[in-house]
């Protein structure tokens, strides 16, 4: 049997190790010590009002993390809800870090290229205070440090978002390596290609309002790749089913996940406008309407209204309308949320009758559901629709470019860290549970290990 410290403790030295020779070295940086006394001219740049509201759309944000670790932890068996909420959690610490050090430079520093940002640029959160000034193409009318705090909760909510396809059979140190590696690799080029006002994928046209492309296309496909890479859970490649933990612990963390989205599509406006109510209009508007169509859809085939259902259906109509939140009609988000919502209903229902094992339906769902959305991005808004079929193709081509990096660009990831640090669990530990095997825990009144799996 193996545990959380499987191999011995060396790696877990080696974790404690790096952090403390990163938290010395920043003892070495230099920075002016006004950055964030600003004088007359800069602070006329500056709008109170906006900042108030993105401070508030930074934490609205921040509190869909821990929604989604309700979300899944629900879903799980119960022998493994401690670690599906654990692995959402734990993303807040080490992306935090990992962002301050180097991950807003690579994604918002000087442009290389339009593929990379300088990790020179704001290294240790360098030149980042209460100036809007520092990205070249950027108008702020917030401090940079707050930008890149709000950046920073789309950063953290990524990886914990892919967790959900390889739940109940990972080492959470495994996760870890690759949580560091793919917020490196995948997600901060993504976000510099996508945002970045010279990233090559914004210089074609590519439009992502806040994170269709960025958060929801590179989870939802490096949750596919997780997938086939870890392959099937023992139990389900057995035949056997798995019962949620805690329904109504899915419906809290559905309920978190809309609160907070508020903050992330109307967050995306930079600032508190007009732009910023029609981003929070559409949001609500494209989430009821998926919410209500992925249940009549299942009702019409002979399937019960599930609490499960409406919660999934729910999140899916967030994830569609997140590309284009500010960019369409209500009535165009009211289509976008229905057809989305269709297409991932259908698409789980694929993805079961197949031997892939997304435990979550991260693929179907987010994956699925941030393709979509973007495609109709590229027919609402100056695309299909108002005969630009420029448009219309340059975001066809955005969404297989990014299919194609993120799943190619995971799987080597998954493969170097099981190099590095085996990912699977033994299948003892499988059967205990991941609570108990990797973190010493048990939820509720937990029976142990499952032999029949």
């Amino acid at each position: 049997m193996d545990h959380a410290i499987h191999g011995g403790r060396t790696r877990w030295w080696i974790f404690f190790l790096f952090l403390i020779a990163i938290s010395i070295s920043g003892l070495f940086i230099k920075e002016p010590k006004n950055l964030f006394t600003l004088d007359e001219a800069t602070m006329s740049l500056l709008s109170k009002a906006d900042i108030a509201w993105m401070i508030t759309a930074t934490g609205l944000v921040m509190l869909m993390t821990p929604g989604l670790s309700f979300f899944y932890g629900g879903m799980v068996r119960k022998k493994n809800v401690i670690s599906t909420m654990t692995q959402s959690i734990i993303a807040m610490g080490v992306i935090s870090v990992l962002w301050v050090v180097v991950g807003f430079s690579l994604s918002f520093g000087d442009s290389l290229g339009g593929f990379i940002g300088d990790p020179r640029t704001f290294f240790m959160f360098r030149n980042v205070g209460g100036s809007p000034e520092g990205i070249p193409g950027f108008h702020l009318t917030i401090p940079l440090a707050l930008f890149a705090l709000f950046q920073l909760k789309f950063a953290i909510i990524t990886p914990a978002l892919f967790t959900g396809s390889f739940a109940e059979r990972v080492h959470f140190s495994g996760y870890l390596v690759f949580m560091v590696l793919f917020s490196l690799f995948i997600y901060a080029p993504l976000a510099h290609w996508t945002w970045h006002p010279q990233g090559f994928l914004c210089a074609m046209g590519v439009k992502d309002f806040a994170g269709g492309i960025v958060v929801h296309c590179s989870s939802g496909v490096a949750a596919l790749a997780g997938a086939i890479y870890l392959g099937r859970r023992r139990k389900m490649a057995k035949g056997g089913e798995t019962r949620p933990a805690n329904i109504p612990m899915v419906l809290l963390g559905a309920g978190l996940l809309w609160f907070g989205w508020f903050g992330f599509n109307g967050g995306s406006t930079l600032n508190a406008s007009p732009e910023a109510v029609k981003a929070f209009l559409n949001t609500n508007t494209a989430c009821a309407s998926a919410m209500l169509a992925w249940v009549f859809f299942d009702t019409v085939r002979r399937e019960k209204p599930s609490a499960i259902g409406i919660s999934v259906g729910l999140v899916v109509g967030l994830v569609a309308i997140t590309p284009s939140a500010a960019w369409v009609t209500v009535g165009e988000s009211m289509f976008i949320g229905t057809f989305t919502s269709i297409c991932c209903n259908t698409a789980v229902h694929w993805k079961n009758r197949s031997n892939v094992d997304d435990a979550l339906d991260v693929f179907p769902t987010h994956g699925v559901g941030g393709i979509i959305g973007t495609i109709l991005t590229g027919v609402f808004v100056d695309g299909l629709l108002d005969g630009n079929f420029k448009i219309f193709g340059v975001h066809l081509l955005a969404i297989v470019i990014v299919f194609v990096y993120t799943f190619v660009g995971s799987l080597i990831l998954y493969w170097v860290t099981d190099k590095l640090v085996k990912m699977r669990v033994s299948p003892e530990s499988e059967a205990l549970g991941l609570d108990r095997s990797q973190h010493g825990e048990i939820y509720g009144h937990d029976a142990g290990i499952d032999m029949q799996e």
